[in-house]
Formats: structure tokens, sequence, C-alpha cells
């Protein structure tokens, strides 16, 4: 059975935009998984996911958090986030999180690449708009529950990545609904925030991921120590963005680990209820 893929259209005012895949000729009764985006945006890689998880089963939906009114950002458009990948991947990876290195780096470029790389790099990175993003994603979810025909009156669970994966943890906290949620080496919510989850949250990280990773067994005590549900998978001598295939970072075993054990995640929490 193929595939159905499609951007649509949500919200209040038609103002988001989302990439949907669902298997063609199963038109309801899917339970949701809302995939969401790394820095990068709903890429190739993104919406590769959302479509495997179409595969599997579920209506699959990848909300654009880049876009308004339907269409990119100027200075967040695909071709000027590549740029930006592409000039992070010239330079060693130790750079990335360097101030000073990285903007000598951007000094060397001609003037008007410095600046487009300049002004795409401070929307990217200049810290997560996490109340727009969220908004986003729960009027995203309100659609999936309440208006899209084939999962209309069905659960939906999120998963999401870097970015995607501290927005996946933040929405459970703000979705009373939310069934579950799984993070692949996002940031953790404050403890303040997590005691509004009503959900289990499955986490997935990379050993050497060190600026994430060594807060999570804080992070895993905070939440027993208030009755919630969060189980963790920590790979030993793996990267961030093992999950990525497009990466240097890319782990296999890891990678399919995690899918196979996401899976069963989300049949737990969304089928077998």
């Amino acid at each position: 059975m193929a595939l159905e893929t499609k951007w649509v259209r949500y919200g209040k005012n038609q103002e988001f935009i989302g990439y949907m895949a669902k298997m063609d000729r199963v038109n309801a009764n899917l339970p949701a998984v809302i995939v969401i985006q790394e820095i990068w945006g709903v890429d190739a890689h993104i919406q590769n996911i959302t479509e495997r998880f179409a595969q599997a089963g579920y209506l699959a939906f990848a909300p654009d958090l880049y876009a308004e009114n339907g269409n990119r950002m100027e200075d967040l458009k695909e071709e000027r986030v590549v740029e930006v990948r592409d000039f992070l991947d010239s330079l060693p990876h130790t750079v990335w999180n360097n101030p000073g290195e990285r903007e000598q780096a951007i000094r060397e470029l001609e003037e008007e690449k410095r600046n487009r790389v300049t002004r795409t790099f401070e929307k990217m990175f200049g810290g997560i708009q996490s109340s727009v993003y969220i908004e986003n994603l729960l009027s995203a979810n309100s659609f999936l529950r309440n208006e899209c025909e084939a999962s209309k009156g069905q659960g939906v669970a999120s998963i999401g990545f870097c970015m995607g994966g501290a927005l996946s943890a933040l929405l459970a906290c703000r979705d009373p609904e939310l069934k579950g949620a799984a993070i692949f080496y996002g940031t953790s919510p404050s403890e303040d925030a997590l005691k509004s989850i009503n959900c289990p949250l499955y986490g997935f990280y990379g050993e050497l991921d060190k600026r994430i990773s060594d807060n999570i067994p804080a992070f895993a005590d905070q939440m027993k120590s208030h009755g919630k549900l969060f189980e963790y998978e920590m790979y030993k001598d793996t990267h961030h963005a093992f999950f990525n295939d497009t990466r240097a970072s890319y782990n296999v075993s890891a990678a399919r680990d995690s899918f196979q054990k996401v899976l069963t995640f989300f049949k737990q929490v969304l089928v077998e209820e």
C-alpha cells in the first residue's frame, strides 16, 4: 500500500502548515504521531521520519515551526538553513559551540554571504522560541484530534529530535491530553514544569553528548519524585544526533534500537491503552 503525503494548513486562521503522511486508502481511526523538527526544519530527513511512522500505521504529522501563514520566514527559508548547515559542517565540530572561533570563521566569509549566515544563524540558534513553537504544536494536536478526518477522535503522541526533543518534553508539560512523548537528545524541562506532565516520557540519548546526557539521571530522579513515568536509553560511545542518517554523528546500532523501542512505546500508549 502506498503512502499519501501532503502539506496541510491548520490553526484557527489556517496560519500554520505541516507535512502529513499516512497509508493510502486508510482514511479513519488512525492514532497520530506528531514529529517535531530538529533545528534544520522540516527537511528531507524529518519528512522521511514522518513517512516511517505513517508506514508503521499512524497518521504522522510534522509541523513546520519556521513557517508563517504557510510560508517560510525569509531568514529561515530552506536554502538559507542549508547554507548555515553547510558552513557549520565546514568547521571542526568543537567550533560549533565556541562563539569566538565561530564568529571569526563567519567574519572570513565574503560580505553578502556573511550577512546572510549571521541573520539565519541568529534566527536558528538565538534560543528556542518555545512559547511560539508550543502554541503551534498545541494547535497541531487540536487539529489532529478534532479536525483531521483520518485521526479525528484518536490519541496523539509526540516525538522530537534535538530542539524538537526539548519541545516534545515541553509539549507533554502543556498538553494534558498527550498520550506519550519521545525525546531524542533534547534538553529536559524544569522541575516546576514537569509537575504538569500527565503521560509517559521515553528518552533516547548519546553517552558522548555530555551537554545533555550528563543531566538525564537528575531529570529521571525528579520525574520519579513527582510520580511521573520516565524511561530512558543511554547509548554508549554515541554522539548527539545519532538518529540522523544525513549527519556524521549517525550511529546505525543506536538508531535501529531506538526506532524499534519507540515503535513499541507508541503501540503501548496509542493502541494498547
